[in-house]
């Protein structure tokens, strides 16, 4: 029998509950909810002493669920889940829905920031919303609409849409006239390296042992944690780069960017973007702005025919 209306528990307590369950942390939890962490702390706690339960096993720095709370999650998730579909539904019509789409930083600011004014141009009635991270997001508990993700092909979903593939080139300030890529040039220039998670044939190290100069010694080395960063330093003739060549092609194309020497061709690192989406049927407004993304990349949208 259903435990009636009068004694079920607050739904403040439960989507506490369920933001601590979708996160496995009070802290990120709290974030999502604008609470503070002992307010949330607070909740799960009122929670708990409402069932005369036990939800979490709490340990340091880490949360786990008990068996009561898992069953409980899996419950209180969907319903929290189909009512924030629900109240999405019945809102989008009063107010002009953002199409949000998220990318790590550095594809934001060198890919897709550049083209936003076309986007806008051919489609000035859709508000978009850019969530730049490097984490991967949950597109449904975010409320994203569109991800584009960076993986290799064997890694990616199969509804994935493969934008482009990854290639590396190494790239420099064209005042810099360097002719070729050897021990020599080396010597007299700073490397400029991204210093953040790793990644295939983007580490200097790593392109240096693919030309045989595993050996050779820089004048020095710039570390960046941000992609763009390393890109903008390059820009400034600050040292030599290596060059995601999607997202440098229009700084090579228009001469702010040159790439080094006959050895400067583009490597690939077997690693491509993705586009991905929240929902199989998107709203009008995503379906266009998938359709611009896919063009932009000279990429197939669902259902159509491969662009050669």
């Amino acid at each position: 029998m259903a435990v009636p209306l009068v004694r079920l528990a607050s739904l403040d307590l439960i989507r506490g509950f369920v933001a601590v369950g979708r996160r496995m942390s009070i802290t990120l939890a709290a974030q999502d909810l604008c609470l503070t962490q002992s307010a949330v702390s607070r909740q799960i706690a009122a929670l708990e002493e409402t069932l005369d339960l036990s939800l979490f096993h709490r340990g340091y720095r880490s949360i786990a669920f008990t068996p009561e709370g898992e069953r409980l999650f899996r419950t209180a998730d969907s319903a929290v889940q189909q009512l924030q579909e629900a109240l999405e539904a019945l809102t989008q019509g009063a107010a002009r829905q953002p199409v949000t789409i998220t990318a790590s930083i550095g594809v934001a600011a060198l890919w897709l920031l550049p083209r936003l004014g076309a986007l806008q141009q051919r489609h000035p009635d859709i508000d978009l919303r850019v969530a730049a991270t490097d984490k991967v997001l949950d597109l449904r508990a975010e409320g994203i609409d569109l991800a584009i993700r960076y993986a290799s092909a064997r890694s990616a979903s199969p509804a994935s849409i493969r934008l482009f593939d990854e290639a590396i080139v190494p790239v420099a300030h064209p005042s810099l006239r360097i002719a070729k890529l050897d021990a020599a040039t080396l010597a007299r220039h700073v490397l400029l390296e991204f210093d953040g998670p790793r990644r295939p044939m983007l580490r200097w190290a790593d392109h240096l042992g693919a030309l045989g100069l595993a050996d050779a010694r820089p004048r020095g080395v710039l570390r960046f944690n941000q992609y763009d960063q390393v890109v903008q330093a390059a820009l400034a003739g600050r040292g030599l780069a290596l060059g995601r060549h999607a997202l440098v092609e229009p700084m090579l194309a228009d001469g702010r960017l040159a790439t080094i020497g006959k050895n400067g061709a583009s490597r690939a690192s077997g690693y491509a973007y993705f586009l991905d989406q929240a929902d199989d049927v998107p709203r009008d407004d995503v379906r266009a702005v998938i359709d611009w993304i896919c063009e932009e990349c000279g990429a197939a949208a669902p259902g159509e025919p491969g662009l050669s």
